[in-house]
């Protein structure tokens, strides 16, 4: 289990919210969050209640005023801690919705599937092994999405699509 700490104001200052696992709703704890500290682990944090909206991951670390820049304003609503992964890390994306199209199997980062699979676009995914970052656009850039394992029928709920992935390794987590 990883421990983060929300704070009501910057530079972790006002009343504070202490997680150690998923919270679903915050908003009972802290009426506004403008700073945090990851203590240990990983966690991904999301812009609306339960898991939803734009996510954003944050490992060990300070984060005294980056609410805004990540664009999140102080609207941290609900977080998700990432379990430690050991072992290897496989997955199958889809070129089309409902695992349809082109298919390829993934067992490390790739920064651009259209470099690398010549794949236009990735609308669909089966994790079996590990979690993973995926990203909207090449080279890791762009709206998040975190995946653990499970089967993925359509990326469109997420308003995006798949141009590169990244596993969550455990040297993210120090």
């Amino acid at each position: 289990m990883g421990k983060i700490v929300f704070y009501e104001d910057k530079n972790f200052q006002g009343r504070s919210y202490e997680c150690m696992g998923d919270c679903s709703d915050m908003s009972s704890h802290l009426s506004r969050c403008q700073s945090c500290r990851v203590e240990s682990g990983c966690f991904m944090v999301y812009d609306r209640p339960n898991f939803m909206g734009n996510q954003y991951f944050m490992r060990r670390g300070e984060y005294s005023d980056q609410m805004r820049m990540m664009g999140m304003g102080d609207s941290i609503r609900s977080c998700r801690n990432i379990p430690m992964h050991k072992g290897n890390f496989k997955m199958r994306i889809y070129e089309k919705e409902n695992f349809g199209g082109q298919m390829n199997e993934v067992m490390d980062d790739c920064d651009s599937i259209v470099d690398r699979y010549r794949m236009s676009d990735c609308m669909s995914c089966n994790v079996m092994d590990g979690h993973w970052l995926m990203y909207e656009q090449p080279h890791y850039r762009g709206k998040m999405m975190y995946m653990k394992p499970g089967e993925y029928k359509s990326f469109r709920d997420q308003g995006m699509k798949c141009m590169s992935m990244r596993r969550i390794m455990n040297s993210l987590y120090n």
